[in-house]
C-alpha cells in the first residue's frame, strides 16, 4: 500500500485473525475466520492480516481462502525473515486482489542476545535479505523490527533505513511487550522521522500491546508524530493483555477530530455488531466496562447522570450509541437511580401513576434495589401494578398441582387455582414434559394467550435439598414480561413463576379495559 494521498487519512490494519487469534482461547477454524474476515471488510478496515501461513497447514489454508474470497482490503500474511516463511506467505496471499507480505525480525538487545543469538550486523543483514526476497514475490512489503520499543534508537534507525532501501513500503514500529509509555513511544517515532532517509516515502505504522494498559494511548501519541497506520484488533484481543483496541482508537479519532484532525475509512456503526460477532465466534465475553462496546459503555445508573441525560444527552455522553451500532442509551435502574429516571421508565412502560402512587413505587423501588444488582422492566411493572391494584391481590393463586412423567408414559399435569372472586377451578393437560404440561394446564384454567420466549432453572443454594429458581419470560401483545420464583421443587417454582406473569398480563388487560380509550389490545387474557 502506497502512502495515502490524504496525509490526514489513517490506515486501519486489523490483526484480529493473526495476533488476536494468538490470545488463549481465541483460536478460530476456517469457517469462523472467513466469517470474521467478511465482517472486517464490511467494517471498512484497510488491511486484514489473515494469519501466519508457516505456522500450520490450517493457517496457510485460511490465509489462502481469505485472499481468494475477500475483496476490498489488503490481505497480509506474516513471515519471519527466512526464505521458507516468506515463500509460504507469498503463496498464501498471491491470489488476493491486494496482497501484502509482512516480514519481521527482532532488533532489541535482549532479543538479539537471548533469542536470536545474533550480532547487530547479522540482524540488519537478515532483515534486508528478508525484505528483498519478499519484494521479489510481492510489491507491497511491510517490515517490523520486533521489540522496537526496547531497541537502541540509532540501531533501530539503521535497520529501518536499510529495509526501506531494500524495498519495504510500510515500516511498522512494534511495542511488542507493551513496555512503552506515550511520551517515550512518541519520541521513537519522532526520532525515526527526523533521522531515517526515505521514511517519508513509506507508510509509518504502529503496533502496540496493552501490558500496561497504554496500547491505545501509545498509538494515538504515535499518530501525533506522523504515523499513519495503526495495527489493532477487535475488542483488543491478543497476546497476554491484548493489542490496541480497534474500536477505541477509531472512536478516539472520530470523537476528537477537533484535536487530531485525522480520519479513517471505518463505518463506525458496524463496531458493536462486529464486536459481538467476534465474542460469539471465540466464546470470549467482552468485559462490561469495556470502552465503546462494553455493556456499560452507554449505561447510566447514577441519579445525577440520569437526570442530566434526560435533559440533554451531551451532559454525560461524548458519543452517540447509534454511532457505534448500539440502538440507544440505557438508563440502568439501580440503587443509585433517581426519581426522574424511574418516572420516565414507568411512563415508557405505559403506566399513568399519580404523584402519590409514584412516590410509593419509588420507596419500594429503593428497597428492591438494595437487594438486587439489576432491576428489570418486569420488576418496575410489578411495583407499578401493585400500586394500581393495592388491596385487590392477585387474580389467580396456586392451590396445588400434580404432574406425572416417566419412560414410556404420557406426561401430564393438573392444577388447582383460586380466583380472586373466591372460586376454585381445576383443569389438566398433557405436554412434552412436566413443565410444558403444567403451563398448558394453567392456560386452560386462566384462558391465558401468552407465548413463552425463555425459560430457565438453576440452583440457588447447595446440597441435595437446594432451592431451585425458575425464571420465565413471556410475550403478550408485543410486550415481554419476566418473573422468577423459588422452591425446593423446581416444578412448583416453574408454576409460581408462570402464574406470576399470567397475573401481570391479566391485570394489565383489566386496566386497559377500564381505560377511557378504544385502543384495547386484541390479544387478551380473560379476567376470569
Amino acid at each position: 500500500m502506497s502512502v495515502p494521498a490524504d496525509p490526514n487519512r489513517v490506515i486501519i490494519f486489523d490483526t484480529t485473525l493473526r495476533d488476536g487469534e494468538q490470545s488463549p482461547g481465541c483460536s478460530m477454524n476456517l469457517a469462523e475466520k472467513l466469517e470474521m474476515a467478511r465482517a472486517l471488510a464490511d467494517l471498512g478496515v484497510d488491511v486484514i492480516e489473515a494469519g501466519f501461513p508457516i505456522a500450520s497447514p490450517g493457517d496457510f489454508e485460511s490465509v489462502q481462502a481469505i485472499a481468494r474470497q475477500i475483496h476490498g482490503p489488503v490481505i497480509a500474511g506474516l513471515a519471519r525473515c527466512n526464505p521458507t516463511d516468506i515463500d509460504r506467505a507469498a503463496d498464501a496471499v498471491k491470489d488476493a486482489e491486494k496482497p501484502r507480505i509482512h516480514v519481521f525480525l527482532a532488533t532489541s538487545a535482549i532479543h538479539r542476545e537471548f533469542k536470536l543469538k545474533m550480532t547487530s550486523e547479522e540482524v540488519a543483514r537478515r532483515a534486508v535479505e528478508g525484505v528483498k526476497r519478499a519484494r521479489d514475490r510481492c510489491a507491497d512489503i511491510e517490515f517490523s523490527p520486533e521489540d522496537a520499543a526496547r531497541t537502541e534508537l540509532d540501531f533501530l534507525a539503521e535497520v529501518v533505513e536499510r529495509v526501506i532501501e531494500a524495498g519495504a513500503t510500510t515500516l511498522n514500529i512494534p511495542d511488542t511487550v507493551g513496555y512503552a509509555v506515550p511520551q517515550h513511544y512518541a519520541a521513537i517515532i519522532r526520532h525515526l522521522k527526523k533521522n531515517v532517509r526515505g521514511i517519508d516515502n513509506c507508510v509509518l505504522s504502529v503496533h502496540c500491546h496493552n501490558d500496561l494498559g497504554l496500547a491505545v494511548a501509545n498509538s494515538l501519541a504515535a499518530l501525533g508524530e506522523g504515523a499513519r497506520q495503526v495495527e489493532c484488533t477487535i475488542n483488543g484481543i491478543g497476546e497476554r493483555a491484548g493489542n490496541t483496541s480497534l474500536e477505541e482508537v477509531v472512536m478516539a479519532l472520530h470523537t476528537r477530530r477537533d484535536y487530531y484532525g485525522l480520519t479513517t475509512g471505518i463505518n463506525t456503526r458496524h463496531l458493536y455488531p462486529v464486536s459481538r460477532k467476534l465474542s460469539h465466534v471465540t466464546g470470549q465475553t467482552v468485559q462490561r466496562n469495556k470502552a465503546i462496546v462494553g455493556q456499560n459503555a452507554f449505561a447510566h445508573e447514577a441519579g445525577i447522570h440520569q437526570d442530566g441525560m434526560l435533559k440533554e444527552r451531551s451532559t454525560y455522553e461524548i458519543m452517540r450509541p447509534e454511532d457505534v451500532g448500539i440502538p440507544q442509551t440505557e438508563l440502568v435502574l439501580g440503587k443509585h437511580s433517581g426519581r426522574h429516571a424511574l418516572k420516565q421508565r414507568v411512563a415508557a412502560l405505559g403506566y399513568g401513576l399519580s404523584d402519590e402512587q409514584l412516590n410509593k413505587v419509588f420507596e419500594e423501588f429503593k428497597k428492591l434495589a438494595d437487594k438486587k444488582k439489576e432491576i428489570y422492566d418486569a420488576d418496575i411493572e410489578a411495583l407499578a401494578e401493585n400500586q394500581l391494584q393495592e388491596g385487590t391481590g392477585n387474580l389467580w393463586t396456586l392451590v396445588g398441582f400434580t404432574s406425572t412423567a416417566g419412560t414410556g408414559s404420557q406426561t401430564s399435569a393438573a392444577v388447582t387455582l383460586k380466583h380472586l372472586d373466591g372460586s376454585v377451578r381445576r383443569d389438566a393437560a398433557v405436554g412434552n414434559g412436566p413443565i410444558d404440561a403444567l403451563f398448558k394446564a394453567i392456560n386452560r384454567v386462566t384462558g391465558a394467550a401468552v407465548r413463552v420466549v425463555d425459560y430457565r432453572v438453576r440452583s440457588v443454594s447447595q446440597d441435595m435439598d437446594a432451592l431451585g429458581e425458575a425464571s420465565i419470560e413471556i410475550e403478550y401483545s408485543g410486550k415481554k414480561s419476566r418473573a422468577r420464583a423459588v422452591s425446593v421443587d423446581v416444578v412448583e417454582a416453574s408454576a409460581l413463576a408462570y402464574l406470576e406473569v399470567v397475573n401481570r398480563v391479566a391485570s394489565r388487560q383489566l386496566r386497559d379495559r377500564l381505560k377511557p380509550t378504544d385502543n384495547v389490545p386484541t390479544e387478551a387474557v380473560p379476567a376470569g
